[in-house]
Order: C-alpha cells, then sequence, then structure tokens
C-alpha cells in the first residue's frame, strides 16, 4: 500500500521484503530519497514507543502560535467554555476577517490529530463571513487550550496494550445547539482497537422536529463513514467477520432504523437520511443502545467542564507524551 501526497510516499506492506523490493524498483525509475521508518509527514510527527504508535503535531502547533503572538498566552484546561453563547446576530466590535480566516483555517488542520478540538473548530467555523470580538475570543481560546497541551496526540495502541480489535463507532447529536437556525450538531467517532482512525463534528443540514430525528439523521451519516471504512479495511485486507457496530445513546432512533412501521415520526425525513435503515435491514450494522455516560461521541457535539472534558480525552487515548513515556 502507498500513500502518496505530490512527492511525498509512504510505503506499507504485510512483508517487509516486499517494501524493499518496491523501494528498489522506485528508486530505478526515479531520483528518490529513503527516509527510513516514518517520523514525519506533511507536519503530523510519529514516534514509536513501548506502548505504542504516538501521533502529534507538536512542530506545528508551535509555528500557530508563533504566528498568532500567542506562544507566551496564559493556557486554559478546555477548548470551548462551557457557557459559550455565540450567535450571528452578535452586535459586538468585529475583527480583521482575515486574520479570523487564518486561525480557523490553521485549527482545521491541527484537527488532524487533535479530536477534541473538533467541536471548538468546527464552532468558530460558522462565523467567518463576518466575525465579531466574541468570535475571535472563541477561537483564541482554543489556541490557549493548544498552548497548554501542546504535546499532546493520539497514541495508537501496540498489541499488547489493546483490549480490542474490532472497529467500533459512536455517533451522537445535540439538537437544536445552533443558536441561529437550530440546527443540531452531528458528532461520531470511529475506533480501530482502542484509538480514534476516523471522527467528525459537523452541523446537520436540516432542523430536526426531535432529539430522537437529530440522532437518527446523526447515526445515518455515521452509517455513510462505517461504510466506507468498511470498504477501505476490505481493500487493505483487514476484513472482519463481525457486523460493525454503531453505538447510540437513544433508544427512540434505533427503533425507527429497525422498524419502518414508526412512520409516523419519520414520515417527513428526507429519503437520503433512510440509508441507515438500509444497512441495518441488510445486516451490514449493527446498532447498539450505549449510555450517555459512556458515549464518546459526546466531546464533538458539546462543550464540557474540565473533569468531563478529560475524562473522555483520556478514553479516546488522547494524551500526552510525557504520560507515555513514563
Amino acid at each position: 500500500m502507498v500513500c502518496l501526497y505530490v512527492d511525498d510516499l509512504l510505503v506499507t506492506g504485510s512483508k517487509e521484503s516486499e517494501i524493499h523490493k518496491f523501494k528498489e524498483k522506485m528508486q530505478l525509475e526515479f531520483e528518490m530519497s529513503d527516509m527510513g521508518e516514518l517520523s514525519y509527514f506533511l507536519g503530523i510527527e510519529f514516534l514509536r514507543t513501548e506502548k505504542g504508535v504516538f501521533m502529534s503535531q507538536k512542530k506545528y502547533a508551535l509555528e500557530v502560535l508563533k504566528r498568532f503572538n500567542l506562544l507566551d498566552c496564559n493556557y486554559v484546561t478546555t477548548p470551548v467554555d462551557c457557557g459559550i453563547v455565540l450567535t450571528k446576530a452578535d452586535t459586538g466590535k468585529a475583527v480583521d476577517s482575515t486574520m479570523y480566516k487564518q486561525i480557523v483555517g490553521s485549527l482545521r488542520y491541527l484537527c488532524c490529530s487533535r479530536p477534541e478540538i473538533s467541536y471548538g473548530v468546527g464552532l468558530v467555523s460558522r462565523f467567518m463571513e463576518n466575525p465579531k470580538e466574541s468570535h475571535f475570543m472563541a477561537a483564541k481560546r482554543i489556541l490557549r487550550y493548544v498552548k497548554g497541551t501542546i504535546d499532546h496526540g493520539v497514541l495508537f495502541p501496540g498489541r499488547a496494550y489493546n483490549l480490542r480489535s474490532e472497529m467500533i463507532g459512536y455517533v451522537d447529536a445535540d439538537w437544536c445547539g445552533d443558536k441561529d437556525d437550530k440546527k443540531s450538531t452531528t458528532g461520531f467517532v470511529f475506533l480501530c482497537g482502542d484509538a480514534p482512525i476516523s471522527w467528525c463534528s459537523k452541523k446537520q443540514p436540516i432542523v430536526a422536529l426531535s432529539s430522537c430525528e437529530a440522532e437518527y439523521v446523526a447515526a445515518s451519516f455515521g452509517a455513510c463513514q462505517a461504510v466506507w471504512l468498511s470498504m477501505l479495511l476490505e481493500e487493505i485486507g483487514l476484513k472482519s467477520s463481525r457486523v460493525m457496530k454503531l453505538l447510540i445513546d437513544n433508544k427512540p432512533a434505533i427503533d425507527l432504523a429497525k422498524y419502518p412501521v414508526a412512520h409516523g415520526r419519520s414520515k417527513h425525513i428526507e429519503t437520503r437520511f433512510h440509508f441507515l435503515r438500509d444497512q441495518v435491514s441488510r445486516g451490514k450494522l449493527e446498532l447498539e443502545h450505549f449510555p450517555i455516560e459512556e458515549q464518546l461521541a459526546d466531546l464533538f457535539t458539546k462543550p464540557f467542564k474540565a473533569e468531563r472534558f478529560s475524562l473522555l480525552c483520556k478514553k479516546l487515548k488522547i494524551l500526552s507524551l510525557s504520560s507515555i513515556l513514563i
């Protein structure tokens, strides 16, 4: 398998001898340099430890902080304040929209190794057209959080530290979370073993009439990602004999996907969202109720206080490098 970006290549395979053969053939055809084992790729750093592979963007994060003169700022323990209320109708002082867009764009790329800031970055992304001071302070707070967690990243545990081997998805929604248009926020995260490999925090395109509908729509987005991940795993020879599970904390949404007779609550829902029902009926996907207290996708739908936020990060293997090397 080869991952190619312009003139940078990542090569992997099940046999080291085949990897070496491939490299030799490529070097005969092209002028190339073998950089050895993966350590740095497109601003993302990889470090092998006894506990597994640690992925982070410390160097990139420092460059971002330096660019916006926040290297010496006071840090905070969460990226989003629990009591925050941001709206497009804010009558506060306008700020430089170009700088605001640059901050949001920089944070977007930082989400590649920092899942826990996804909700906050998605939130401030909604105000790029006409940013006000309150929006700017919210974006700045995320940078202040990054400053305090500069050595954090995602740990992909080695076999000895993996509690499970199958892939599993967590899906959640925050009903009517947007104060302007009352649209809900979808959040999902997929874990392979004990580490997150795919995550998303995104505002839904419709206004949900109930929390059940919001969760159902979120689950349909999760189903699309689950199908794609299943095909990807099959393509690289890691097909699982088990049906992939989506863990949802809303029983009515699960019933809606399993039993089409409950059309009274779903007859107005757009056809595209019933993709979830189709996947469940064909046995391609299994929905399972999960306690809201254990719902990891919560991290992608709303802000939390420091204690709960820290617990969810720990469960998602978002850790500091110093804690891994102990």
